[in-house]
């Protein structure tokens, strides 16, 4: 699919605009997205390389009120041997694990053949080792994070086509490149995959820019900005009125390396799903709060449950400090 994509993109840049004019090409992939399968090409990368695990992945959630215990986005639990990890049916371990089963009808029996080349003999290791305990959950987390990193394989391989063509038609001095994503995600932090939370690792998002000749090559900016500026930040660049009503900021100033004395110094959040919602995934509580440079705050509404985190302290966010005297005044402040 990350290939398709590729080539329909390539070819509208070559083939389908009008060169004597500005374009705009948003270029969009899905490919580190669950189930998590890997192109042919990428299926044995990784082979015999164990990836370290995130020192979170065992957290008990003891520092935190009870919506990050009654989540249902755990590697350990929520992660099906089947349909997630790709074990075919005769080597799941048990019905209670079996879940929905792999996709196989996805596949033409050419695509199945490749497919079971490199899946099966890693299965019939995991069903003669039958690991358990923690030892199970390392397993369960080698076994996503492979395939989530092979399907991020395939996007770094088509931005270097997209870079190599912007290259060789001339086109690089003069083009403004933005990658990004919509969210953060969990590989493992918290013992957890997919997104939604506050929480650190689904609130940061990538975003790296490079403007030939503006952007200075290597730098970083700390500011903190929003999916909510790129399209006040794209206006700009074209030199056209950004609306009013529009509620992000371009992000222009910043990639010229300048820092405005009026840029936000606070970011507001807020997920509305909830386990209570028809269709809800991963149980995560609805929940809105404030980040500032050293603090975080969390309220999850339907519960009445607040965290606060001193993010200098405490940067994984383990122990909410909310009630402690000593961050009363940062509370009201926060609130």
């Amino acid at each position: 699919m990350t290939d398709i994509t590729t080539d329909r993109a390539l070819d509208w840049l070559r083939n389908g605009r009008d060169p004597s004019k500005p374009f705009l090409l948003m270029w969009q992939h899905k490919a580190p997205h669950r189930p998590w399968m890997p192109g042919p090409r990428h299926l044995h990368l990784y082979e015999n390389i164990e990836i370290p695990e995130p020192e979170t992945l065992f957290d008990d959630y003891a520092g935190r009120g009870t919506a990050a215990r009654v989540q249902k986005m755990s590697i350990a639990k929520d992660l099906y041997e089947g349909y997630d990890l790709k074990v075919s049916p005769r080597y799941l371990s048990s019905p209670d694990k079996r879940g929905p089963t792999f996709p196989f009808r996805w596949l033409n029996e050419q695509q199945r053949a490749v497919w079971d080349a490199a899946y099966e003999p890693r299965n019939r290791a995991f069903a003669k080792r039958r690991p358990q305990g923690r030892d199970y959950v390392r397993w369960k987390y080698q076994r996503y994070i492979k395939d989530y990193l092979r399907c991020v394989a395939s996007v770094d391989d088509a931005i270097g086509r997209m870079l190599d063509e912007l290259d060789r038609s001339g086109l690089a001095e003069n083009t403004i490149v933005v990658y990004a994503s919509d969210q953060g995600f969990y590989l493992g932090e918290h013992g957890w995959f997919d997104k939604r939370w506050m929480y650190k690792e689904s609130l940061r998002t990538p975003l790296l820019v490079r403007w030939p000749g503006v952007t200075e090559p290597g730098s970083e900016d700390t500011h903190m900005v929003s999916n909510v500026d790129f399209a006040e930040t794209f206006l700009d660049i074209a030199g056209v009125p950004v609306p009013s009503d529009m509620q992000g900021r371009s992000l222009v100033p910043l990639l010229k390396g300048e820092t405005p004395q009026d840029w936000r110094k606070s970011f507001y959040y807020h997920y509305y799903e909830s386990p209570e919602s028809k269709g809800s995934w991963h149980h995560v509580a609805r929940h809105y709060g404030v980040r500032t440079a050293q603090y975080k705050l969390i309220y999850y509404y339907l519960k009445d449950e607040w965290e606060l985190f001193d993010l200098d302290v405490d940067p994984q966010e383990m122990h909410s400090v909310y009630g402690d005297p000593r961050y009363a005044r940062v509370t009201k402040e926060l609130k």
